[in-house]
């Protein structure tokens, strides 16, 4: 079935880098509508730098209207799905020929770019007049977050609780070890195996208890853990038989949803086995660019593209100069991996992509 333009109707759930890329790579092909609850979608690998040097944030947070010209962008979140239609939180079907999910994870952010750029303005704030600051959360976002606050603000305290025996669990052990190091040697308290009781602490409080009754005094803290993952609004649909026991969205070697011709789904939300990183969710969308618009065109099956799950590479950016890469072949730490990403953190070469 086509549009009232004679082109085939695309629908990508999620506003996400991998979902915005996938709008813009497909919106001079189809009729493409975006759906997102916000304007923009954010450089997420950037935001640990634009909470200690806010003015990073104009440039890593995007508006759809600055790439995606060329389509229809519903600001609503997907609340189901059928075989033909997804439902939004504002009561709006929207018909689909080929559908993209790109839903990620569950985030409660500002509608508006303004707001958001305010809220790190805000977060900057709250660091520059703290003393003493509490990290929850050792995975990527934690171990960031503390390398940027002991390069800019190298007096005040910092203390980083991670629930799990080694920060950055999902590299491996010498990587831990190394960030472990970096940050003991520039004075930020690492506390391992413990987790902090957010439930029973009130705002204001500036005493925060742990798992095995350890209290840590700090002026404001930030939750630097996961978040769920956002295909809450598939489950009981057509889809729900697509969902792993993670909640995960099962894709075949075309990153199509099991057993699905016409519905793709890209970035974290996947259960392709590889790290959850931007870059590679940012392979996804283009790769099903390509095999969506092969379909559209009536192109042969047999000439989709394949995905090849990404090799086990992280960078974790530590503070301006410096950085922790694993790589297949080797593990580094120090300016050498920091000259790959720390100084711009791919904000220029993201934005390049994305035609801003």
């Amino acid at each position: 079935m086509a549009s009232e333009t004679g082109k085939k109707r695309v629908v990508v759930v999620g506003g996400g880098l991998a979902g915005a890329l996938a709008a813009k790579s497909l919106q001079s092909h189809a009729d493409v509508v975006l759906i997102d609850p916000k304007e923009y979608f954010e450089i997420t690998w950037a935001g640990m730098r634009a909470k200690v040097e806010p003015s990073v944030a104009n440039r890593m947070v995007v508006k759809h209207s600055d790439y995606f010209t060329n389509g229809r962008l519903a600001m609503s979140s997907a609340v189901g799905v059928t075989d033909t239609e997804v439902l939004t939180a504002d009561g709006e079907s929207i018909p689909y020929d080929y559908l993209v999910i790109a839903t990620g994870h569950n985030d409660s952010f500002p509608k508006t770019k303004s707001e958001r750029v305010e809220q790190y303005q805000a977060e900057y704030n709250k660091i520059e007049s703290a003393d003493s600051i509490l990290i929850i959360g050792g995975g990527p976002s934690g171990v960031e977050l503390a390398g940027e606050l002991a390069v800019d603000f190298p007096g005040k305290k910092v203390t980083l609780v991670h629930s799990r025996e080694r920060l950055l669990d999902f590299v491996g052990p010498k990587a831990s070890k190394k960030a472990l190091d970096w940050l003991t040697k520039r004075k930020v308290e690492v506390v391992l195996g413990q987790s902090v009781d957010l439930k029973s602490h009130t705002d204001g409080d500036k005493m925060f208890k742990t798992s095995t009754g350890e209290t840590i005094v700090a002026d404001i803290h930030f939750f630097c853990v996961g978040r769920p993952l956002g295909s809450s609004w598939i489950r009981n649909s057509v889809f729900e038989e697509a969902l792993d026991a993670q909640g995960r969205v099962m894709v075949d070697e075309h990153l199509r949803v099991k057993g699905r011709k016409n519905v793709f789904a890209i970035g974290d939300i996947t259960d392709i086995p590889e790290m959850k990183q931007g870059y590679l969710a940012q392979t996804h969308a283009v790769l099903v660019a390509k095999n969506v618009k092969l379909l559209m065109e009536g192109g042969n099956e047999s000439k989709l593209r394949k995905y090849k799950a990404g090799s086990d590479m992280a960078i974790i950016s530590l503070g301006r100069k410096e950085a922790l890469a694993q790589f297949p072949f080797a593990t580094l730490i120090g300016c050498f991996p920091g000259l790959i990403k720390s100084k711009d953190l791919f904000i220029g070469k993201t934005r390049k992509t994305m035609g801003v």
